[in-house]
């Protein structure tokens, strides 16, 4: 199976993940797919939970390293926060940034606020993040920022999620140059991924990242 990081054509610099729940997942798996021959730095424009399995720093000082992964922000509480230095300054030290741009409370779906997402200007690649086990259930069930995500899709927050309301949603963010749809847990999940990916024209790839057994089940590209 083709990396992750070459499907969707990750180039140096910034890239960006934001929506719903599997972020984390897919910038841990990208980390671990760049370091096979660069350095990687994680961080956010927002809050994560700081990633308990790479060496933390408050500021970077030295260009890191083919194999290095770190992160680097403000401890805020048992949260990393965006960090001191800009985007800008931490691509001289890193040859790789990955930057978690949202904030979704580990709900698969995700409607943005005025203030979100924030993706900072250096992005070469956005990427948006989508469950596919909120298919299928209440929108106040599975989406964060429900009554807005209601009302994007002009319905009621007791409805059923749809593809049609989360090719909606996801086409009122302000950026998505590639889609992925985590969650493929089984087969059934698996089938309605790949039937949910045929809403959208950008690249997408399928995931399953609790899965110990290919956690990529399947890409999709338009010709």
């Amino acid at each position: 199976m083709q990396k992750l990081s070459e499907f969707f054509d990750i180039k140096p610099g910034v890239t960006a993940l934001i929506g719903g729940g599997g972020k984390t997942s897919t910038m841990y798996a990208l980390a671990e797919e760049l370091r096979q021959s660069a350095s990687v730095v994680l961080c956010t424009s927002t809050h994560i939970l700081r990633p308990p399995q790479y060496p933390y720093f408050p500021r970077l000082v030295a260009e890191l390293k083919p194999g290095d992964v770190v992160s680097a922000g403000t401890i805020d509480g048992a949260k990393l926060s965006m960090p001191e230095q800009n985007f800008s300054e931490l691509m001289r030290y890193a040859d790789f940034v990955l930057v978690e741009a949202d904030g979704s409370r580990q709900l698969p779906l995700k409607a943005h606020a005025s203030h979100e997402p924030v993706i900072p200007k250096e992005a070469n690649t956005v990427l948006v993040v989508i469950g596919i086990d909120g298919l299928g259930k209440r929108i106040c069930e599975v989406a964060h920022r429900p009554e807005l995500y209601a009302k994007k899709c002009r319905t009621s927050v007791e409805e059923i999620v749809t593809e049609e309301m989360i090719r909606t949603v996801v086409s009122t963010y302000p950026r998505c140059d590639g889609i992925v749809i985590n969650k493929a847990d089984d087969p059934e999940q698996l089938r309605k991924a790949k039937s949910l990916a045929e809403q959208f024209s950008v690249p997408v790839a399928i995931t399953a990242w609790h899965s110990a057994n290919e956690p990529i089940k399947a890409y999709r590209r338009r010709l």
